[in-house]
């Protein structure tokens, strides 16, 4: 008798999770569209199944992870382009078609710093490798004039 409410409690939980799951992944990004995103607007029931609405990429994460207000109408289902991953989503896009150097990087606003410090670290190492590069090649030109 344990042993099957056990179980049972188990796959309820298994099937809460990959529905939560799920949702947090509803939210999609075609890079041949790249000014808008797509997101659930009923309950999906599996990926197969996903009734997607397209919407603008400045209504993703909209709010930055404030509270929403109370006169909010939904964009998408149970507000998952509001989510915590949904920021996180357009900061990866973001980067993705703005990368740090580009003629138009992107400047996140300032709520979303929090996902700044992985990219930070590795624009930090680039810019030393770069400057490192630079230093080598202004010695080879050194030596190359001395040589004549």
């Amino acid at each position: 008798m344990k042993s099957t409410v056990i179980l049972i409690l188990v796959i309820f939980i298994s099937t809460v999770y990959s529905v939560k799951d799920m949702m947090r992944k509803s939210i999609v990004f075609d890079k041949n569209t790249p000014d808008v995103f797509y997101c659930p607007i009923h309950k999906p029931t599996g990926f197969d199944k996903l009734i997607v609405k397209a919407k603008p990429l400045k209504k993703l994460c909209e709010f930055e992870g404030k509270p929403l207000p109370e006169d909010y109408k939904s964009d998408c289902y149970q507000d998952v382009d509001e989510s915590d991953f949904a920021c996180k989503e357009k900061y990866r896009i973001m980067m993705r078609m703005h990368p740090p150097g580009s003629d138009e990087p992107y400047v996140p606003p300032a709520r979303m710093a929090r996902f700044i410090n992985v990219d930070k670290e590795f624009y930090i190492m680039k810019i030393a490798a770069d400057k490192k590069e630079k230093e080598q090649k202004a010695r080879r030109k050194r030596l190359r004039n001395r040589l004549g």
